[in-house]
């Protein structure tokens, strides 16, 4: 099938869809503007003062538990200077 007889179906169907919905609203009483309406824009959405204060307070919480679970000590051993006995020294100096 061609595009362009696929494209011309799909706005008949659209046309005949619109128009269906125009006969119904009018039917109920909300009708509408034949035209389509335009799309408005939607309603920017921001944090309240006290989203803020609970986002900031659990971000805190956050970053708090991390510098926590890094300064934790890990179980090195710690380096102990190890010492010759007289023995050992004594051989080592004859060799």
């Amino acid at each position: 099938m061609d595009t362009r007889t696929i494209l011309a179906d799909l706005k008949a169907e659209l046309n005949r869809i619109t128009k269906a919905i125009a006969a119904l609203e009018s039917l109920d009483g909300t009708a509408t503007a034949t035209s389509p309406a335009v799309p408005t824009q939607a309603k920017k959405r921001g944090l309240t003062p006290a989203g803020r204060r609970r986002l900031s307070a659990m971000m805190k919480a956050r970053w708090a538990a991390r510098r926590k679970a890094a300064a934790k000590p890990t179980t090195k051993a710690t380096s102990v200077r190890r010492t010759m006995n007289p023995a050992a020294r004594k051989k080592i100096a004859e060799a």
